[in-house]
């Protein structure tokens, strides 16, 4: 036993360290040789754990982990909560920040009207730094890497005519830092995305009346530059009908392939069949049958999509103006109201309807889901549509305007609504995709919206919702912690992250967040100077995080374990002095 660790009851030197800080738990426990003798009771970190962590006791342990012990230190010791580096190289806001796949570059956007490509070295440096303002840009927003991390997609805020604003996409090489092709983005803030390795996604919206409109999703070759008149650059993917002020924004892409083999399954009972079936996680297994099961989350409200049948929208609209010259339509329509009416029913035969079984039931499936939010009653973004992209529609190959319409089929309807029942600031998808990760702030429970032009107010706090995409259901109770104050006209995007364990979320009130997916519980709260805008996981190392903010800097994040890794792996300056004089001698 270690000199002054007095011998101590095991219950009385438990309850000691339920009342100790979190890292004096583990440093008296890694000296103390009295404490590490009882390390591996189980019992004794079971309790631990749930006291000081206040998790639910419905909730099993991870299913990767080997012992209470191990999982205690894991949500202590690879945190990535201490800051490591901050790059001040941006002078304005930074917006964004996106990881390549390798996880050795990352780019980030700002205010300064730059995207910035950064190298993931022991120390982050700076690899080389566009500046969009001679293509009439006002700033750049968003960034993704393709596939292969050959191509980069840089989204930005584009000056037009009378200076009207849209939005554009630029695409860059990473061999060489060319930019290879622009692309016109409305509204902009539908960012855009990859499709695959050289096809991405981008908007367009064309007004119809005063609160309705058409959103137009075109999927454009990256390399536009190509002149042939054999070779098609862009095709028109989807066209889809607005109402109530509403448009299709935050446009994102999943693949669900591996909807079947996910890196972590967050329904309990799901992870106890997988783990008595086959094991699932690369971690061994040590698991315990837990004797309360959890209680499952309600179930999202789904909007019901509109019935192409019944009266044809021709007879239905005669009848609306017969009607209305005759007064029989009580009380009278407001404009709003009436322009809203007359598109649903000039719609109802004209939308090709949703595609049939939506849901992939084969594992080895190439299915995409084209994921976006959008709207029905208000302009602010309060539901996530899905639509499926079929294989033949992942090539712009083929007629510009894709596949021949009939006049049946002008619009494309929804094969999926999620109602969200607030305002949508932010979402993110799970790295292996089977899970869509969603920042809101709620509306007053009950609210009627009259005027789509005035949205209900908005909670300061943001709810972090989780949606099972292979059920299309809401999973576990929503996550709390981060705050937001601007109104709903004011209100921007809140980039968050997902990697195997962890969530991440910016915020407004000057703190990045860190969550543990498994047990949803808040784990770290990252400091800034001002809104935290970005959050970005390394895809290879869970231990780093970015974080992004309005204060102009891009803070560094690594786990205590990877900080102590890294500089046990720096020389010592007194072994480099001494070589170098043993040098000078011979």
């Amino acid at each position: 036993m270690d000199a002054g660790c007095p011998r101590l009851p095991d219950t009385v030197l438990f309850e000691i360290f339920l009342y100790l800080d979190h890292a004096d738990v583990l440093s008296v426990g890694l000296v103390c040789q009295q404490w590490r003798a009882v390390a591996r009771d189980e019992f004794l970190w079971k309790e631990l754990f749930y006291r000081y962590y206040r998790v639910s006791r419905d909730v099993p342990r991870h299913p990767g982990a080997v012992s209470w012990y191990d999982e205690f230190q894991r949500l202590y010791d690879t945190i990535p909560c201490v800051e490591v580096q901050a790059l001040k190289e941006h002078n304005d806001q930074v917006l964004h920040l996106s990881f390549s796949h390798s996880g050795c570059l990352f780019a980030s956007c700002s205010k300064d009207c730059t995207v910035k490509v950064w190298s993931n070295e022991l120390d982050i440096s700076l690899q080389h730094s566009s500046n969009m303002r001679p293509y009439n840009w006002s700033y750049t927003q968003f960034s993704q890497f393709n596939s292969d991390d050959s191509l980069l997609l840089v989204s930005g805020v584009f000056v037009g005519p009378h200076n009207s604003s849209s939005g554009e996409i630029a695409v860059i090489s990473m061999e060489n830092f060319t930019l290879l092709s622009r692309v016109r983005n409305k509204p902009y803030d539908v960012f855009g995305c990859w499709l695959n390795e050289t096809n991405l996604i981008s908007g367009n919206l064309h007004r119809i009346g005063r609160i309705t409109s058409c959103s137009v999703l075109w999927l454009n070759n990256a390399f536009q530059g190509i002149e042939s008149e054999n070779v098609n650059v862009v095709k028109r993917l989807f066209k889809i009908q607005n109402l109530n002020a509403s448009t299709i924004r935050t446009v994102m892409v999943a693949d669900c392939s591996r909807y079947d083999s996910p890196d972590l399954l967050l329904d309990y009972e799901e992870q106890l069949a997988a783990s008595s079936s086959c094991p699932v996680f690369d971690l061994g297994s040590d698991s315990e049958e837990e004797e309360a099961k959890p209680k499952l989350p309600p179930e999202p409200a789904v909007q019901e999509l509109p019935d192409a049948g019944g009266v044809p929208a021709e007879h239905g609209l005669q009848q609306l103006f017969d009607d209305i010259m005759e007064g029989r339509v009580r009380p009278a329509m407001t404009e709003t109201e009436l322009e809203t009416k007359v598109a649903e029913l000039f719609v109802r035969n004209r939308t090709k309807p949703p595609e049939p079984n939506l849901l992939p039931t084969d594992s080895n499936s190439k299915t995409k889901y084209l994921i976006f939010t959008t709207g029905c009653l208000t302009y602010s973004p309060h539901q996530i549509g899905i639509k499926r992209i079929l294989p033949h529609q992942m090539t712009t190959a083929g007629p510009v305007l894709g596949e021949e319409r009939r006049s049946d089929e002008f619009f494309d309807s929804l094969d999926h609504v999620i109602d969200i029942h607030g305002h949508i600031i932010g979402m993110g998808l799970s790295p292996d995709h089977r899970y869509l990760y969603v920042n809101s702030r709620a509306w007053p429970q009950d609210c009627v919206i009259s005027d789509p032009m005035q949205p209900p107010p908005i909670a300061e706090e943001i709810d972090l919702h989780v949606f099972d995409l292979k059920t299309m259901k809401e999973v576990k109770r929503a996550l709390r912690a981060h705050r937001a104050y601007t109104p709903n006209e004011e209100c921007f995007f809140i980039f968050l992250d997902v990697s195997r364990d962890f969530v991440a979320s910016g915020a407004e009130d000057r703190h990045g967040y860190i969550w543990d997916r498994h047990y949803n519980i808040c784990l770290a709260k990252l400091q800034h100077d001002n809104v935290v805008n970005s959050v970005a996981f390394s895809p290879v190392e869970q231990e780093l995080l970015l974080t992004a903010s309005d204060d102009t800097t891009i803070k560094v994040w690594r786990s205590p374990r990877a900080v102590r890794v890294r500089q046990a792996r720096r020389p010592r300056p007194r072994k480099l002095l001494f070589s170098w004089l043993m040098n000078q001698k011979s």
